[in-house]
Protein backbone atom coordinates (compact mmCIF):
# COMPACT_ATOMS: atom_id res chain seq x y z
CA UNK A 1 0.00 0.00 0.00
CA UNK A 2 1.47 3.35 -1.07
CA UNK A 3 2.02 5.74 1.83
CA UNK A 4 0.98 9.40 1.70
CA UNK A 5 2.09 12.54 3.51
CA UNK A 6 -0.84 14.94 3.72
CA UNK A 7 -0.65 18.61 4.69
CA UNK A 8 -3.64 20.04 6.52
CA UNK A 9 -5.42 23.34 6.01
CA UNK A 10 -8.31 24.84 7.97
CA UNK A 11 -11.23 26.89 6.67
CA UNK A 12 -13.37 28.64 9.26
CA UNK A 13 -16.35 30.53 7.81
CA UNK A 14 -14.45 31.28 4.62
CA UNK A 15 -11.07 32.13 6.20
CA UNK A 16 -8.15 29.80 5.48
CA UNK A 17 -5.08 29.03 7.59
CA UNK A 18 -2.55 26.21 7.89
CA UNK A 19 -2.85 26.31 11.65
CA UNK A 20 -6.07 26.80 13.58
CA UNK A 21 -4.56 29.75 15.41
CA UNK A 22 -2.22 30.78 12.61
CA UNK A 23 -2.04 33.54 10.03
CA UNK A 24 -5.03 33.77 7.72
CA UNK A 25 -4.19 33.28 4.07
CA UNK A 26 -6.21 34.76 1.24
CA UNK A 27 -5.78 35.70 -2.41
CA UNK A 28 -2.29 35.45 -3.86
CA UNK A 29 -0.79 34.41 -0.51
CA UNK A 30 -3.16 31.45 -0.29
CA UNK A 31 -2.46 30.46 -3.91
CA UNK A 32 1.30 30.60 -3.33
CA UNK A 33 1.03 28.49 -0.18
CA UNK A 34 -1.14 25.86 -1.86
CA UNK A 35 1.21 25.70 -4.86
CA UNK A 36 4.18 25.41 -2.51
CA UNK A 37 2.88 22.17 -1.01
CA UNK A 38 2.55 20.66 -4.46
CA UNK A 39 6.03 21.82 -5.39
CA UNK A 40 7.69 20.28 -2.32
CA UNK A 41 6.11 16.89 -3.12
CA UNK A 42 3.31 16.60 -0.58
CA UNK A 43 0.84 13.96 -1.74
CA UNK A 44 -2.40 15.78 -0.99
CA UNK A 45 -4.03 18.56 1.04
CA UNK A 46 -6.67 17.86 3.67
CA UNK A 47 -9.06 20.79 4.15
CA UNK A 48 -10.97 20.73 7.44
CA UNK A 49 -13.95 23.07 7.13
CA UNK A 50 -16.03 24.54 9.92
CA UNK A 51 -18.87 26.90 9.09
CA UNK A 52 -21.83 28.53 10.79
CA UNK A 53 -25.03 29.45 8.97
CA UNK A 54 -25.69 29.52 5.24
CA UNK A 55 -23.41 32.52 4.70
CA UNK A 56 -20.46 30.85 6.43
CA UNK A 57 -21.04 27.61 4.54
CA UNK A 58 -21.15 29.33 1.17
CA UNK A 59 -18.04 31.39 1.96
CA UNK A 60 -16.20 28.20 2.96
CA UNK A 61 -17.18 26.41 -0.26
CA UNK A 62 -15.98 29.43 -2.23
CA UNK A 63 -12.65 29.30 -0.41
CA UNK A 64 -12.38 25.56 -1.11
CA UNK A 65 -12.80 26.28 -4.82
CA UNK A 66 -9.89 28.75 -4.65
CA UNK A 67 -7.75 26.09 -3.00
CA UNK A 68 -8.57 23.32 -5.49
CA UNK A 69 -8.03 25.74 -8.37
CA UNK A 70 -4.54 26.58 -7.12
CA UNK A 71 -3.60 23.04 -6.08
CA UNK A 72 -1.72 20.61 -8.33
CA UNK A 73 -2.19 17.76 -5.86
CA UNK A 74 -5.48 16.15 -4.74
CA UNK A 75 -7.56 18.04 -2.18
CA UNK A 76 -9.59 16.14 0.43
CA UNK A 77 -12.36 17.92 2.33
CA UNK A 78 -14.34 17.55 5.55
CA UNK A 79 -17.47 19.64 5.98
CA UNK A 80 -20.47 19.83 8.35
CA UNK A 81 -22.62 17.85 5.90
CA UNK A 82 -26.36 18.22 6.44
CA UNK A 83 -27.77 17.02 3.12
CA UNK A 84 -26.74 15.37 -0.12
CA UNK A 85 -26.48 18.79 -1.74
CA UNK A 86 -23.49 19.54 0.53
CA UNK A 87 -21.62 16.53 -0.84
CA UNK A 88 -22.39 17.66 -4.38
CA UNK A 89 -21.01 21.13 -3.64
CA UNK A 90 -17.75 19.65 -2.35
CA UNK A 91 -17.45 17.39 -5.40
CA UNK A 92 -18.21 20.30 -7.74
CA UNK A 93 -15.59 22.34 -5.88
CA UNK A 94 -13.19 19.60 -7.08
CA UNK A 95 -12.57 17.88 -3.77
CA UNK A 96 -11.15 14.49 -4.79
CA UNK A 97 -12.29 12.90 -1.54
CA UNK A 98 -15.23 13.95 0.64
CA UNK A 99 -15.05 12.76 4.25
CA UNK A 100 -18.40 11.98 5.87
CA UNK A 101 -18.68 11.66 9.65
CA UNK A 102 -20.87 8.59 10.14
CA UNK A 103 -21.45 9.51 13.78
CA UNK A 104 -23.82 12.09 12.28
CA UNK A 105 -27.10 10.36 11.47
CA UNK A 106 -27.55 12.55 8.37
CA UNK A 107 -24.32 11.24 6.87
CA UNK A 108 -25.14 7.64 7.76
CA UNK A 109 -28.56 7.92 6.11
CA UNK A 110 -27.20 9.29 2.83
CA UNK A 111 -23.93 7.31 2.57
CA UNK A 112 -25.18 4.69 0.12
CA UNK A 113 -26.91 7.24 -2.12
CA UNK A 114 -23.96 9.64 -2.41
CA UNK A 115 -21.55 6.74 -2.95
CA UNK A 116 -23.63 5.43 -5.85
CA UNK A 117 -24.13 8.92 -7.26
CA UNK A 118 -20.56 10.21 -7.11
CA UNK A 119 -18.54 6.99 -6.86
CA UNK A 120 -17.09 5.09 -3.93
CA UNK A 121 -13.62 6.44 -4.76
CA UNK A 122 -14.80 10.00 -3.97
CA UNK A 123 -16.12 9.15 -0.49
CA UNK A 124 -14.30 8.49 2.81
CA UNK A 125 -15.68 8.17 6.34
CA UNK A 126 -14.75 9.21 9.86
CA UNK A 127 -16.25 8.65 13.33
CA UNK A 128 -16.40 10.50 16.63
CA UNK A 129 -16.27 7.17 18.46
CA UNK A 130 -14.41 4.45 16.59
CA UNK A 131 -15.56 1.79 19.01
CA UNK A 132 -18.81 1.86 17.03
CA UNK A 133 -17.08 1.19 13.74
CA UNK A 134 -18.01 -2.47 13.85
CA UNK A 135 -21.69 -1.52 13.55
CA UNK A 136 -21.01 0.45 10.38
CA UNK A 137 -18.19 -1.69 9.00
CA UNK A 138 -20.04 -3.37 6.13
CA UNK A 139 -21.61 -0.14 4.87
CA UNK A 140 -18.34 1.77 5.25
CA UNK A 141 -16.40 -0.81 3.26
CA UNK A 142 -19.12 -1.07 0.60
CA UNK A 143 -19.59 2.65 0.06
CA UNK A 144 -16.31 4.38 1.03
CA UNK A 145 -12.70 4.14 -0.08
CA UNK A 146 -10.97 5.16 3.15
CA UNK A 147 -11.35 6.02 6.82
CA UNK A 148 -9.92 9.15 8.52
CA UNK A 149 -8.91 9.11 12.20
CA UNK A 150 -9.11 12.66 13.58
CA UNK A 151 -9.50 12.29 17.31
CA UNK A 152 -6.36 10.56 18.55
CA UNK A 153 -7.78 7.03 18.57
CA UNK A 154 -4.96 4.53 18.19
CA UNK A 155 -4.75 3.34 14.57
CA UNK A 156 -4.27 -0.27 15.68
CA UNK A 157 -7.64 -0.20 17.44
CA UNK A 158 -9.33 0.94 14.22
CA UNK A 159 -7.44 -1.36 11.87
CA UNK A 160 -8.71 -4.37 13.85
CA UNK A 161 -12.27 -3.40 12.90
CA UNK A 162 -11.94 -2.60 9.19
CA UNK A 163 -9.95 -3.34 6.06
CA UNK A 164 -10.39 0.23 4.79
CA UNK A 165 -7.20 2.22 4.12
CA UNK A 166 -6.63 4.48 7.12
CA UNK A 167 -5.56 8.13 7.17
CA UNK A 168 -4.24 9.05 10.61
CA UNK A 169 -4.02 12.47 12.23
CA UNK A 170 -0.90 12.89 14.37
CA UNK A 171 0.10 15.69 16.74
CA UNK A 172 3.61 17.12 16.57
CA UNK A 173 5.24 13.79 17.44
CA UNK A 174 8.75 12.68 16.55
CA UNK A 175 9.62 11.64 13.02
CA UNK A 176 10.30 8.18 14.41
CA UNK A 177 6.66 7.97 15.55
CA UNK A 178 5.50 9.17 12.13
CA UNK A 179 7.54 6.47 10.39
CA UNK A 180 6.33 3.78 12.80
CA UNK A 181 2.72 4.80 12.13
CA UNK A 182 3.18 4.69 8.36
CA UNK A 183 4.76 1.25 8.64
CA UNK A 184 1.50 -0.27 9.93
CA UNK A 185 -0.20 -2.42 7.31
CA UNK A 186 -3.43 -0.69 6.33
CA UNK A 187 -2.34 2.88 7.07
CA UNK A 188 -1.95 4.70 3.79
CA UNK A 189 -1.51 8.28 4.98
CA UNK A 190 -0.72 10.59 7.88
CA UNK A 191 -1.62 14.23 8.43
CA UNK A 192 -1.56 16.72 11.25
CA UNK A 193 0.95 18.92 13.04
CA UNK A 194 3.85 16.54 12.48
CA UNK A 195 3.49 16.87 8.70
CA UNK A 196 2.71 20.60 8.62
CA UNK A 197 5.63 21.43 10.92
CA UNK A 198 8.04 19.39 8.78
CA UNK A 199 6.52 20.29 5.40
CA UNK A 200 9.70 21.85 4.04
CA UNK A 201 11.47 18.54 4.63
CA UNK A 202 8.83 16.27 3.11
CA UNK A 203 11.29 14.88 0.58
CA UNK A 204 13.67 13.99 3.41
CA UNK A 205 10.85 12.20 5.25
CA UNK A 206 10.02 10.31 2.06
CA UNK A 207 13.63 9.27 1.68
CA UNK A 208 13.53 7.88 5.24
CA UNK A 209 10.35 5.97 4.34
CA UNK A 210 12.07 4.47 1.30
CA UNK A 211 15.04 3.42 3.44
CA UNK A 212 12.57 1.45 5.58
CA UNK A 213 11.13 -0.24 2.52
CA UNK A 214 7.86 1.69 2.56
CA UNK A 215 6.21 2.36 -0.81
CA UNK A 216 5.96 6.12 -1.27
CA UNK A 217 5.99 8.68 -4.11
CA UNK A 218 9.36 10.40 -4.22
CA UNK A 219 12.14 11.50 -6.53
CA UNK A 220 14.53 8.69 -7.30
CA UNK A 221 17.11 8.64 -10.07
CA UNK A 222 16.46 5.93 -12.64
CA UNK A 223 19.82 6.84 -14.22
CA UNK A 224 22.85 6.99 -11.87
CA UNK A 225 25.40 9.78 -12.27
CA UNK A 226 28.11 7.45 -13.58
CA UNK A 227 25.89 6.47 -16.54
CA UNK A 228 25.71 10.08 -17.77
CA UNK A 229 28.32 11.38 -20.24
CA UNK A 230 30.07 14.40 -18.80
CA UNK A 231 32.15 17.05 -20.58
CA UNK A 232 35.88 17.46 -20.08
CA UNK A 233 35.24 19.31 -16.80
CA UNK A 234 33.15 16.46 -15.42
CA UNK A 235 29.94 18.46 -15.80
CA UNK A 236 26.69 17.96 -17.70
CA UNK A 237 24.58 20.80 -19.19
CA UNK A 238 20.99 21.14 -17.97
CA UNK A 239 18.17 22.92 -19.80
CA UNK A 240 15.41 24.15 -17.48
CA UNK A 241 11.92 24.38 -19.00
CA UNK A 242 8.68 25.67 -17.51
CA UNK A 243 6.56 22.55 -17.09
CA UNK A 244 3.30 24.41 -17.80
CA UNK A 245 4.13 26.67 -20.72
CA UNK A 246 7.04 24.79 -22.25
CA UNK A 247 9.12 28.00 -22.23
CA UNK A 248 12.89 27.40 -22.11
CA UNK A 249 14.07 29.22 -18.99
CA UNK A 250 17.83 28.81 -18.70
CA UNK A 251 20.86 26.61 -19.25
CA UNK A 252 23.29 25.71 -16.48
CA UNK A 253 25.56 22.83 -15.44
CA UNK A 254 25.55 20.09 -12.84
CA UNK A 255 28.31 18.18 -11.14
CA UNK A 256 27.62 14.96 -9.25
CA UNK A 257 26.84 16.73 -5.98
CA UNK A 258 24.32 19.06 -7.64
CA UNK A 259 22.71 16.10 -9.42
CA UNK A 260 22.32 14.05 -6.25
CA UNK A 261 21.11 17.06 -4.22
CA UNK A 262 18.49 17.86 -6.86
CA UNK A 263 17.16 14.30 -6.68
CA UNK A 264 17.21 14.30 -2.87
CA UNK A 265 15.54 17.69 -2.30
CA UNK A 266 13.33 18.09 -5.37
CA UNK A 267 14.82 21.55 -5.97
CA UNK A 268 17.17 22.40 -8.83
CA UNK A 269 20.83 22.60 -7.85
CA UNK A 270 23.60 23.55 -10.26
CA UNK A 271 27.37 23.93 -10.37
CA UNK A 272 28.79 27.41 -10.93
CA UNK A 273 31.80 27.24 -13.23
CA UNK A 274 32.87 30.77 -12.28
CA UNK A 275 32.61 30.28 -8.51
CA UNK A 276 33.57 26.60 -8.73
CA UNK A 277 30.83 25.70 -6.25
CA UNK A 278 27.45 24.05 -6.11
CA UNK A 279 24.45 26.38 -5.73
CA UNK A 280 20.72 26.01 -5.25
CA UNK A 281 18.64 27.99 -7.70
CA UNK A 282 16.85 30.69 -5.70
CA UNK A 283 18.97 30.41 -2.56
CA UNK A 284 19.52 34.20 -2.61
CA UNK A 285 16.64 35.49 -4.77
CA UNK A 286 13.91 33.14 -3.55
CA UNK A 287 13.24 32.21 -7.20
CA UNK A 288 13.41 28.47 -6.61
CA UNK A 289 12.89 25.83 -9.27
CA UNK A 290 10.94 22.79 -8.06
CA UNK A 291 11.50 19.68 -10.16
CA UNK A 292 8.50 18.13 -11.88
CA UNK A 293 10.51 15.81 -14.16
CA UNK A 294 14.11 15.19 -15.17
CA UNK A 295 15.19 13.60 -18.46
CA UNK A 296 18.43 12.66 -20.20
CA UNK A 297 18.75 13.05 -23.97
CA UNK A 298 19.47 10.21 -26.40
CA UNK A 299 23.25 10.47 -25.85
CA UNK A 300 23.01 10.84 -22.07
CA UNK A 301 25.09 14.01 -22.28
CA UNK A 302 22.41 16.68 -21.68
CA UNK A 303 19.60 16.92 -19.15
CA UNK A 304 16.16 18.48 -19.51
CA UNK A 305 14.46 19.61 -16.30
CA UNK A 306 10.76 20.43 -16.32
CA UNK A 307 10.33 22.77 -13.37
CA UNK A 308 7.85 24.88 -11.47
CA UNK A 309 9.54 28.28 -11.53
CA UNK A 310 8.96 30.58 -8.57
CA UNK A 311 9.43 34.17 -9.67
CA UNK A 312 11.68 34.63 -12.68
CA UNK A 313 14.48 32.45 -14.01
CA UNK A 314 16.92 35.14 -15.15
CA UNK A 315 19.08 37.30 -12.87
CA UNK A 316 18.12 40.31 -15.04
CA UNK A 317 14.49 40.00 -13.93
CA UNK A 318 13.36 38.47 -17.20
CA UNK A 319 11.10 35.40 -16.99
CA UNK A 320 13.58 33.53 -19.19
CA UNK A 321 17.26 33.97 -19.98
CA UNK A 322 16.54 33.69 -23.72
CA UNK A 323 15.27 37.13 -24.72
CA UNK A 324 18.02 38.58 -26.96
CA UNK A 325 16.59 38.14 -30.46
CA UNK A 326 19.14 37.37 -33.16
CA UNK A 327 16.85 36.62 -36.10
CA UNK A 328 13.21 35.74 -36.57
CA UNK A 329 10.45 35.51 -39.13
CA UNK A 330 6.70 35.73 -38.85
CA UNK A 331 4.92 32.46 -38.36
CA UNK A 332 1.48 31.25 -37.38
CA UNK A 333 1.27 29.69 -33.94
CA UNK A 334 0.13 26.08 -34.31
CA UNK A 335 0.34 24.88 -30.71
CA UNK A 336 -3.36 24.25 -29.92
CA UNK A 337 -3.28 25.35 -26.29
CA UNK A 338 -1.32 28.51 -27.09
CA UNK A 339 -3.82 29.37 -29.82
CA UNK A 340 -6.69 28.89 -27.36
CA UNK A 341 -4.90 31.00 -24.75
CA UNK A 342 -4.18 33.78 -27.25
CA UNK A 343 -7.80 33.97 -28.41
CA UNK A 344 -8.98 33.75 -24.80
CA UNK A 345 -6.64 36.63 -23.88
CA UNK A 346 -8.09 38.83 -26.63
CA UNK A 347 -11.64 38.05 -25.46
CA UNK A 348 -10.71 38.77 -21.83
CA UNK A 349 -9.11 42.06 -22.88
CA UNK A 350 -12.27 43.07 -24.75
CA UNK A 351 -14.26 42.62 -21.54
CA UNK A 352 -11.91 44.92 -19.62
CA UNK A 353 -11.16 47.32 -22.50
CA UNK A 354 -14.25 47.50 -24.74
CA UNK A 355 -13.70 48.27 -28.41
CA UNK A 356 -16.34 50.01 -30.49
CA UNK A 357 -17.89 47.72 -33.09
CA UNK A 358 -16.51 44.57 -31.43
CA UNK A 359 -18.82 41.56 -31.72
CA UNK A 360 -17.29 40.23 -28.51
CA UNK A 361 -18.31 43.38 -26.66
CA UNK A 362 -21.76 43.11 -28.20
CA UNK A 363 -22.13 39.68 -26.58
CA UNK A 364 -20.85 40.90 -23.21
CA UNK A 365 -23.21 43.90 -23.35
CA UNK A 366 -26.21 41.69 -24.10
CA UNK A 367 -25.37 39.47 -21.14
CA UNK A 368 -25.37 35.83 -20.21
CA UNK A 369 -28.67 34.89 -21.88
CA UNK A 370 -27.41 36.07 -25.27
CA UNK A 371 -24.08 34.27 -24.81
CA UNK A 372 -25.85 31.03 -23.88
CA UNK A 373 -28.20 31.37 -26.86
CA UNK A 374 -25.22 31.66 -29.21
CA UNK A 375 -23.46 28.68 -27.61
CA UNK A 376 -26.60 26.61 -28.18
CA UNK A 377 -26.99 27.82 -31.76
CA UNK A 378 -23.38 27.03 -32.62
CA UNK A 379 -23.67 23.56 -31.07
CA UNK A 380 -26.67 22.95 -33.33
CA UNK A 381 -24.69 24.16 -36.34
CA UNK A 382 -22.05 21.51 -35.63
CA UNK A 383 -24.73 18.81 -35.68
CA UNK A 384 -26.13 20.09 -38.98
CA UNK A 385 -22.67 20.41 -40.56
CA UNK A 386 -21.80 16.87 -39.47
CA UNK A 387 -24.61 15.54 -41.68
CA UNK A 388 -23.00 17.21 -44.68
CA UNK A 389 -20.70 14.99 -46.80
CA UNK A 390 -18.15 17.85 -46.84
CA UNK A 391 -16.29 17.37 -43.56
CA UNK A 392 -14.45 20.66 -44.06
CA UNK A 393 -17.52 22.62 -43.02
CA UNK A 394 -17.35 21.11 -39.54
CA UNK A 395 -14.08 22.86 -38.67
CA UNK A 396 -15.67 26.27 -39.23
CA UNK A 397 -18.66 25.43 -37.04
CA UNK A 398 -16.47 23.95 -34.29
CA UNK A 399 -14.30 27.10 -34.42
CA UNK A 400 -17.41 29.30 -34.00
CA UNK A 401 -18.59 27.09 -31.14
CA UNK A 402 -15.23 27.23 -29.34
CA UNK A 403 -15.08 31.02 -29.73
CA UNK A 404 -18.51 31.42 -28.12
CA UNK A 405 -17.53 28.92 -25.42
CA UNK A 406 -14.52 31.11 -24.64
CA UNK A 407 -16.76 34.16 -24.36
CA UNK A 408 -18.81 32.17 -21.85
CA UNK A 409 -15.64 31.09 -20.03
CA UNK A 410 -14.47 34.70 -19.68
CA UNK A 411 -17.94 35.78 -18.55
CA UNK A 412 -17.91 33.09 -15.84
CA UNK A 413 -14.23 33.47 -14.91
CA UNK A 414 -13.12 30.02 -16.08
CA UNK A 415 -9.63 29.62 -17.60
CA UNK A 416 -8.23 27.13 -20.09
CA UNK A 417 -5.90 25.92 -17.34
CA UNK A 418 -8.91 24.91 -15.25
CA UNK A 419 -10.47 23.09 -18.21
CA UNK A 420 -7.19 21.25 -18.91
CA UNK A 421 -6.82 20.33 -15.24
CA UNK A 422 -10.32 18.88 -15.23
CA UNK A 423 -9.68 16.88 -18.39
CA UNK A 424 -6.33 15.65 -17.07
CA UNK A 425 -8.02 14.50 -13.86
CA UNK A 426 -10.33 12.27 -15.93
CA UNK A 427 -7.54 10.23 -17.51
Amino acid sequence: MKKNLIVRLYINNGEASFDEAGEKKVGELLEQTVRFYGDINADSILVQISAEGDEGREASIKMLKEITKASEIPVYATFPIKREEDVKKLIYADAKLVIMNLSDQNCWDMLEDVSKRFGKDRIAVSFDDYSNLGVYRKAAENYASGCFIFNGTKPSEVSEQTNLPLYVGLPNVTLEKLLDTLAEDNICGVFGAVVNENAKDINSIKNLCAERGLEISRFAAAIPWDKLRKNSDGLIPVIAQDYKTGAVLMLAYMNEEAYLTTIKTGKMNYYSRSRKAQWEKGEESGHFQYVKALYADCDYDTLLAKVSQIGVACHTGSPTCFFNEIASKEYTEKNPLKVFEQVYAVIADRKVNPKEGSYTNYLFDKGIDKILKKVGEEASEIIIASKNPDAGEIKYEISDFLYHCMVLMVEKGISWEEICNELAARE
